[in-house]
């Protein structure tokens, strides 16, 4: 499994972050949920970028903490971008933000309904060790 990281925000909050911890991660879920290794690739942006890529695909006019785009590759499950700076303004982590875009690439959906919020988010806690 191969993760491919872009830093295009110029945080440096994420020269910080290994990814080393990112493929652990990864590899966690991925194989908790009884998948084959994908690779997955891992973009983090501003928030201008996010929004206008949230504006675009979802029809929501602002800036966001994590996007999921599922690729119809057969050994790429898809991309996650990630706004560094909304994560921090929300308070949130950056691998619990990073575990819930691959549940989102796996097909889960909080926003389905309360039951299936519930699921991917007690997804996200075991995979997160909570």
């Amino acid at each position: 499994m191969t993760i491919e990281i872009n830093n295009l925000a110029g945080n440096k909050i994420i020269s910080s972050l290994n990814k080393e911890i990112f493929s652990t991660v990864a590899k966690k879920v991925l194989s908790g949920e009884n998948r084959e290794i994908e690779n997955i690739s891992l973009a983090f942006v501003g928030k201008k970028e996010i929004q206008e890529l949230n504006k675009k695909y979802r029809k929501k006019n602002k800036p966001t903490d994590v996007l999921s785009f599922n690729l119809d590759e057969k050994d790429c499950l898809g991309d996650i971008v990630i706004c560094p700076e909304i994560v921090k303004e929300k308070g949130e982590e950056m691998l619990e933000v990073f575990v819930h875009g691959i549940l989102h690439l796996l097909g889960y959906d909080h926003e389905r309904s309360k039951k299936d919020e519930e699921i991917m988010l007690n997804k996200q806690d075991l995979y997160l060790g909570k």
